[in-house]
């Protein structure tokens, strides 16, 4: 007689997201409501309120906010570039839940990649745009 095992892994949805220099990696499931980042709750590890907001505008857009746990982990760049990449990947990952979400959250604005960086420096001047002053004579 075979035990068939359930993977505790079957209804856990992945996604990856990414801004400026972070990468985020997301794993969402359904349950009441946590939200790890990182070993620290969401709160805990983002302590602004706009930011703690920014991450959790996806979620009240569809109302799963209180039924999904995620668990994310980010690294890479600062708080601002990680709640965007936190922000990016539940999204993605709420797509793999319910395919049918999609429209809300493209029409809303969080499957869209903000692909602005930092400009490199150039050579012979002091920062990216930054030119020394121009002496004519």
């Amino acid at each position: 007689m075979e035990e068939k095992v359930v993977s505790s892994q079957e209804n856990v949805f992945g996604a990856t997201g990414r801004r400026k220099e972070s990468v985020c990696r997301v794993n969402l499931q359904m349950g009441k409501g946590a939200f790890v980042i990182n070993g620290r709750t969401h709160k805990g590890y983002l302590f602004r309120d706009s930011l703690v907001q920014h991450i959790m505008a996806p979620l009240e857009s569809v109302e799963l906010a209180a039924k999904v746990d995620i668990t994310a982990s980010v690294k890479g760049g600062g708080l601002s570039g990680q709640a965007g990449a936190v922000r990016l990947a539940v999204s993605r990952a709420l797509i793999k839940l319910d395919p049918e979400l999609r429209p809300a959250l493209k029409k809303a604005g969080f499957l869209t990649v903000d692909a602005r960086k930092v400009e490199r420096k150039k050579y012979g001047q002091p920062k990216a745009r930054k030119r020394f002053q121009f002496s004519k004579r």
